[in-house]
């Protein structure tokens, strides 16, 4: 039975991970097992339209992809002593390198750090995500390699997340991965202080992740469940292997915090719906509930990070019986404190829109307009949303319009376009609350 595309595409991205670690376990080799799955994912379109959906499509995918990796091992082994004894070296080199290549088909079903190859999925995906965090790589490349790696994005979808065109992160990926083979870098969990250093990069990762998901880009839905679901999954799996660290705790209260709202933030048409008009019946109770328990926990574990902060914040709005009864001054404080110990562009529009709520629009415009003066969100639709959105409760309704056009010009969503094009074309009419957006990460 012939797959839909779109269902076919969720399951090469929920089975990732588990086949990528079962690769790497075997070969380890990033750059040659994500080439040997794209190959099976490739067998699977041609092959499963007209067989039929494997009864474990993931078992499928991970023993074509197996084969596939032996394939180019013996192709390189094949090929590598003549280049190498071609290139100079000493004699012998090339034909030493061919039995390395060759050796790594010797380790299908042995241990790897002492552990079968078919250890449980959550320690490949810790595996994966401090293999792609690991020091030597640079701080931008840790974060686009593990949101391709382990949170499954394109290439395009990470581009978008950091501004660049998509050659450029390409170009970022592919010398990422080429730095983890020359580093010698081990598929292994790091331990004591060496934990400790690469903890942050991680949280980092599933946050944008979770935050991709929770506002999708470049697509026609506002939510991307798959995506989202996998950010609070990690966030989980670290909370298990770091239980008293308050950062990873903070991240976790906050993902769940707002995984909570997630069904309201659409209609059943799909259209956005903005904080201010979500059904709160719609949000989940029980998430909110061990969220907010989760960042007391936090907050009493010390010291407070900026996950802790913006955990605090969403619970600020969670816990709101509506709109008018949230507690506006005390998340301008929260943002203050969270603009002294992670200064940011959009630390700076999040507390803006915050004031606005607070002492009025003027006040918070003449934030943004400061943000806008310094060119560092440049590229980014989200502050001259705002901005149109404050000119518009001020009555400058040609100001208003012309920056809904600049932010109609930027937005990549359908939806979020949507949003924006319905509230330009009323501008003649009273306008509710904003929505804050310093409730999303």
């Amino acid at each position: 039975m012939a797959e839909g595309a779109g269902v076919t595409e969720d399951l090469f991205r929920s089975e990732s991970v588990r086949v990528l670690g079962s690769l790497m376990r075997r070969f380890g080799n990033l750059d040659l097992a994500e080439d040997a799955y794209q190959d099976a994912c490739v067998a699977a379109l041609e092959t499963w339209p007209r067989d039929g959906t494997p009864a474990n499509p993931g078992a499928w995918l991970t023993t074509v992809a197996g084969n596939r990796a032996l394939d180019r091992i013996r192709r390189e082994s094949a090929r590598l002593p003549k280049e190498v004894e071609a290139s100079g070296l000493r004699p012998g080199w090339g034909r030493r390198a061919a039995s390395a290549l060759e050796a790594i088909d010797l380790t299908a079903g042995l241990e790897v750090d002492g552990e079968p190859v078919d250890a449980p999925l959550a320690d490949d995906q810790l595996r994966l995500l401090f293999l792609c965090c690991h020091p030597a790589l640079a701080s931008e490349a840790q974060i686009a390699l593990t949101l391709r790696t382990v949170g499954g994005l394109t290439t395009g979808e990470i581009a978008r997340a950091y501004l660049v065109p998509e050659s450029t992160m390409a170009q970022r990926l592919v010398r990422a991965k080429r730095k983890i083979v020359l580093a010698g870098i081990p598929f292994r969990l790091p331990e004591g202080d060496e934990l400790a250093a690469r903890t942050a990069a991680v949280l980092q990762v599933v946050y944008l992740v979770f935050n991709e998901g929770y506002a999708a880009s470049g697509t026609d839905t506002v939510v991307r469940t798959d995506l989202c679901v996998e950010a609070v999954r990690l966030s989980a799996l670290l909370e298990q292997l770091l239980p008293k660290d308050a950062e990873v705790i903070g991240l976790r209260a906050l993902l769940l915090l707002h995984d909570a709202r997630r069904a309201a933030r659409v209609d059943s048409t799909g259209r956005l719906v903005p904080l201010d008009e979500q059904d709160r019946a719609q949000w989940s109770s029980a998430q909110i509930a061990r969220g907010v328990a989760m960042v007391e926990r936090a907050l009493q574990l010390g010291p407070v990070g900026p996950y802790q902060l913006q955990a605090s914040i969403a619970a600020l709005h969670a816990e709101a019986e509506s709109p008018q009864a949230t507690d506006w001054p005390q998340i301008v404080e929260l943002y203050s404190l969270l603009a002294r110990i992670a200064p940011g562009p959009l630390v700076t529009l999040n507390r803006g829109v915050a004031v606005a709520m607070c002492d009025g629009p003027a006040a918070g415009l003449a934030l943004l307009d400061a943000l806008e003066g310094s060119g560092e969100l440049a590229g980014h639709h989200r502050l001259p949303s705002a901005r149109a959105h404050l000119l518009e409760q001020l009555g400058r309704r040609s100001d208003a319009l012309a920056a809904y056009d600049a932010a109609l010009a930027l937005v990549d969503n359908s939806p979020e376009r949507a949003y924006l094009t319905e509230r330009r074309s009323r501008l003649s009419r009273p306008s509710p609350p904003i929505e804050t957006l310093g409730e999303d990460p």
